[in-house]
């Protein structure tokens, strides 16, 4: 359907996005997938690590405190940082 994209047709996308977007707001546009691709992966790591804690026999959690986690954007970046709470059956979601 569509060709190999050679040299001349992948300038031509990057100068058309350029004079769509402009250029002050691409590296903004670029910081902020990369933060989201960052958290996405962090919390799917996050489910996937709960679901193998799950299926291993625990004792009950404690339902007087609410259960808090960290999300955390990037290693060390702790600007970002921020406690969650977990949704309750009581919390309308």
């Amino acid at each position: 359907m569509f060709g190999r994209l050679g040299a001349p047709e992948i300038i031509l996308i990057l100068v058309v996005i350029i004079l769509l977007f402009g250029a002050k707001k691409l590296p903004d546009m670029a910081r902020s997938l990369g933060k989201s691709a960052r958290i996405l992966k962090s919390e799917a790591k996050a489910m996937k690590d709960e679901n193998k804690s799950s299926t291993t026999p625990t004792d009950p959690p404690n339902n007087d405190e609410p259960s808090q986690r960290t999300i955390q954007a990037a290693p060390g970046d702790v600007t970002s940082s921020r406690p969650v709470s977990e949704p309750t059956d009581t919390t309308k979601r």
